[in-house]
């Protein structure tokens, strides 16, 4: 027997040894708003089929939390690549990135509107026969035949490369696949779910996390989609586009020219844009974009290309306007909401920057994070015909930010880090995912953090995003990715490390355990070959630029 305290409801039951998830919820009254998807297992998220040999504390959770929904796309998404499999076998299918609020996926020959249709018809009948998801453990050789007798290069590359002496896929009846994270007990656990014809292939749309009986709403993000594009095709050009791809490269010793040639490629991108704003006439360059995104360096370099354009950029940060701490807004728990444009004060930065564009001589002041308070330092400006303002911050799309500033006169850049590649066509490495590494490292070298301070801090910072940053993306005149397709292998050496140190006794060691699991599939890189302008360099220091 096996004792099982349930977080939930505060109890301490004992069940058989080797008793399945989905059968010790049923003996607790778990106080879920939903049903059970998936449970926290001494703090690892575990599928609700998984047995339980020894005694445990677990917290069973729904599609309303972060793991649950991640378990309920991914299980959706088996769903989906076995329905076009039944309809178009032999067809490359690739999960591509979220889009809309949905999640975009191409199969190679394209799909139109009938054929869409009949997806959608056969994902519903595989949802009605509710078939287990059943999970395989096995050497990694034998999971290598096996993939190599399905065609799955891609799948077949990423294991070949891989350090562990056994690994695992999944069986959905006579399909089979690999997922890095667990799946619900069965197809039958999927309860809501649309498919529709998008670019070139379909978008899945998933529940509202917040409320699962309805979809997410749909949002227009044809720019974001663009550099999604954009990198695919690069990607494709060069033969690395999946994890396995740049493992085998890395392996070959290429490591050196996957470097250069995604720096060369942001190169141009910077390029581009100093061209563009120079064209436009613009004074006012807004630069904005989600944490850890790399703003401040994307700032410092476009600098260096507007200077080869003729132009002075003046650099401005939106941090030096915020308001006396005291006056700050608050959440409704009593914190401080330093996420929110509230925070800046913004009659006087609109004043300011109304002046400094009309050719006065204006002091820019300087917060102190330390009293919270504006300081003044003798720092003047005055704008000359030459010079560009260049302002980076947070809320630099948001419209109130500027209203006072003419249209002409602003060029709007969004930066993010749009994560680079996938590990095979069926598995993608979130975006979000990948800034939080980038914070982590930075925050452990720069400002004294553990992983777990991090990692603690990371859902109020994306609430924050989700309300003040995403649904302003769009008004940008162009979107840049700051993500390099090598950053990982580059993060991996300092980042793994911190990870293992989260002790299991945290909540946060699940959200480790799961940054752990697609970083051991990826080669590591050698720091000392990146450039010192890199823009990654921002967090992982030794870079040529001042912050």
């Amino acid at each position: 027997m096996v004792k099982i305290f349930c977080v939930n409801s505060g109890e301490t039951k004992s069940f058989q040894s080797g008793t399945a998830l989905h059968s010790i919820s049923k003996e607790f009254s778990l106080g879920l708003q939903y049903e059970a998807v998936a449970a926290r297992v001494n703090n690892e998220v575990e599928g609700l089929n998984f047995k339980v040999y020894n005694h445990k504390d677990v917290e069973f959770i729904d599609i309303t939390s972060d793991d649950g929904m991640r378990m309920y796309v991914r299980s959706l998404t088996f769903v989906m690549m076995k329905a076009l499999n039944d309809l178009f076998p032999g067809r490359v299918v690739r999960f591509e990135n979220p889009i809309s609020k949905g999640y975009y996926c191409r199969m190679d020959g394209g799909i139109d509107e009938a054929q869409v249709a009949q997806v959608r018809e056969r994902m519903r009948e595989i949802i009605a026969e509710d078939i287990p998801f059943h999970r395989v453990d096995c050497r990694t050789a034998e999971a290598i035949e096996v993939f190599e007798k399905l065609g799955r290069v891609d799948r077949v590359r990423l294991l070949k490369t891989y350090k562990y002496l056994y690994t695992s896929y999944y069986i959905l009846g006579d399909y089979i696949d690999h997922y890095y994270e667990g799946l619900l007990p069965s197809s039958g656990y999927i309860k809501l779910f649309e498919i529709e014809k998008f670019a070139e292939g379909v978008l899945l749309r998933v529940p509202d996390q917040d409320c699962p009986t309805t979809l997410e709403d749909k949002v227009p993000q044809e720019k974001l989609q663009e550099r999604f594009e954009e990198r695919l095709h690069w990607h494709q050009v060069m033969g690395v586009e999946t994890i396995g791809d740049f493992n085998l490269a890395m392996n070959m010793g290429h490591e050196v020219d996957l470097v250069n040639i995604a720096e060369a490629l942001q190169e141009k991108r910077f390029s581009a844009m100093a061209d563009s704003i120079k064209e436009r006439g613009a004074r006012v360059v807004l630069i904005a974009g989600p944490s850890s995104s790399g703003k401040t360096t994307s700032s410092k370099r476009l600098s260096v290309h507007l200077l080869a354009c003729g132009l002075k950029p003046v650099a401005v940060s939106l941090d030096d306007f915020f308001v006396d701490r005291e006056k700050s807004p608050r959440k409704p728990n009593g914190d401080f909401d330093f996420e929110s444009i509230y925070s800046i004060d913004l009659p006087y930065f609109n004043s300011a920057l109304t002046k400094i564009l009309a050719g006065e001589e204006v002091e820019l002041p300087y917060y102190n994070f330390v009293t919270g308070r504006r300081e003044y330092h003798g720092n003047k400006i005055k704008l000359t015909p030459q010079m560009v303002l260049v302002i980076e911050g947070t809320h630099g799309l948001n419209p109130m930010l500027t209203e006072q500033v003419p249209e002409k006169e602003k060029f709007r850049i969004y930066v993010s880090a749009l994560t680079s590649m996938k590990l095979d066509y069926h598995n993608y490495i979130s975006t979000s995912d990948t800034r939080l590494l980038r914070r982590m490292v930075r925050d452990a070298k720069y400002r004294g953090f553990s992983a777990v301070e991090t990692i603690s801090r990371w859902p109020s910072v994306r609430e924050g995003e989700e309300e003040w940053i995403f649904p302003y993306q769009e008004n940008a005149d162009v979107m840049f990715n700051s993500s390099l397709f090598y950053e990982l292998a580059a993060f991996k050496s300092q980042a793994e490390p911190m990870l293992r140190a989260v002790p299991q006794t945290c909540r946060e060691y699940s959200v480790a355990r799961r940054l752990l699991r697609f970083l051991d599939y990826i080669v590591p890189l050698r720091e000392n070959i990146l450039p010192l302008t890199s823009v990654i360099r921002e967090f992982l220091g030794g870079s040529t630029f001042t912050y």
